[in-house]
């Protein structure tokens, strides 16, 4: 997921801030794929990846701890074996007055 910060009087471009899936396989680029989680977290489990638009972060290391898996054939894999760790992140910690407010509300 990605989120435009706020703009500003400046005509240039704004930046987009990556969080979740997307941040998570930006850092992944050197990553050569098929491995093992152990391999993951032992090259790269130090490595912070924001899972909300408020930067809040989450350790490769605790999402692989998450994942019931020791191999990945491929980045794909991996993505999409991480991606209910990260929304499950997002929803415990939602960023911004919206997003809090939503969390308190039943529906």
């Amino acid at each position: 997921m990605g989120v435009r910060p706020p703009a500003d009087d400046d005509l240039s471009e704004p930046d987009v801030i990556e969080f979740g899936i997307p941040a998570l396989d930006a850092r992944l680029e050197n990553v050569s794929f098929p491995t093992t989680s152990e391999r993951l977290r032992s090259e790269y489990g130090d490595l912070e990846i924001p899972y909300n638009a408020s930067g809040n972060t989450i350790t490769l290391r605790d999402v692989l701890q998450e994942i019931d898996r020791d191999s990945f054939e491929s980045e794909g894999e991996l993505l999409n074996a991480a991606h209910p760790v990260f929304e499950r992140m997002r929803a415990q910690n939602p960023s911004g007055l919206l997003g809090q407010l939503r969390s308190m509300l039943p529906f």
